[in-house]
């Protein structure tokens, strides 16, 4: 397998991302307009607040996907300049893709707090599982 192969997760997490950021401004936008208050009222996170929780959901999952996805576009990065993805991996960062896709689903809909927590996990292990393998790869000991 070639180490290219990890990039397609990587750019499918980016496409994500910018799947999120336009249903959070298709959802502000329209709310920002129907409350009637000028843009400037919205200055600071605390002040977006008094729009409705639905509306802001978008936001939430849009900074969420700035955390432990960077990581994830950092270490298939590595993974790549070093050739050292293999399929393992490459499954790993598409399971990873698609919790975190799931995790928007909900985040963004329903945001069922144990739902959305149960799936965050289950990605973040593998992350970290990917994380372990190339870190064992180096063969520092």
């Amino acid at each position: 397998m070639s180490s290219v192969a990890i990039l397609k997760p990587l750019l499918a997490m980016i496409v994500l991302t910018l799947v999120v950021w336009i249903v959070m401004y298709a959802r502000r936008i329209p709310a920002m307009r129907k409350i009637g208050k000028p843009a400037q009222t919205y200055v600071t996170p605390d002040t977006i607040e008094i729009l409705p929780d639905a509306v802001n959901y978008p936001a939430y999952n849009f900074r969420n996907l700035l955390e432990l996805p960077v990581l994830f576009y950092v270490l298939c990065i590595y993974l790549y300049i070093t050739g050292t993805a293999d399929g393992i991996h490459v499954a790993s960062a598409w399971a990873f893709v698609a919790l975190r896709v799931v995790h928007s689903l909900i985040h963004c809909t329903s945001n069922i707090v144990m739902a959305r927590f149960l799936v965050y996990v289950a990605g973040a292990l593998a992350l970290w599982f990917m994380l372990g393998r190339a870190v064992l790869d180096i063969a520092w000991f």
